[in-house]
């Protein structure tokens, strides 16, 4: 199981203290040095059957300076795929995957239901 994260994000931080509680392991990674791969990025869209916007951290400044509220609606699968994979900022964490399944973001129901 990977979870991506970034060592400054307090969400990121929750997740990986849950996981450790639980004795569950995982690799952690850090997204903004080493986001997400194309592959991993379209595995979880299909998580979230197919709702990009679900996979961009939409409260982030690079999100915000990039004007992607704008531009997400009329972008392609293939861009936005792109543009994720070639920044990690812009991806929603914390970022889990496990063989079969996936989540973004921290919520602790969400997380037991899939991991415990």
């Amino acid at each position: 199981m990977k979870i991506y994260t970034y060592a400054k994000c307090d969400t990121c931080r929750k997740a990986v203290k849950w996981l450790q509680a639980r004795g569950i392991p995982f690799t952690e990674i850090p997204i903004r040095e080493q986001p997400p791969s194309k592959a991993e990025l379209r595995r979880m869209l299909s998580v979230y059957q197919g709702d990009l916007k679900r996979l961009f951290n939409t409260s982030g400044g690079d999100y915000r300076e990039l004007k992607l509220g704008e531009k997400l609606p009329t972008m392609s699968e293939a861009e936005a795929i792109d543009l994720l994979a070639s920044n990690g900022n812009l991806v929603k964490r914390p970022f889990l995957l496990t063989e079969k399944a996936g989540l973004v973001g921290f919520r602790e129901a969400e997380w037991e239901a899939l991991l415990d």
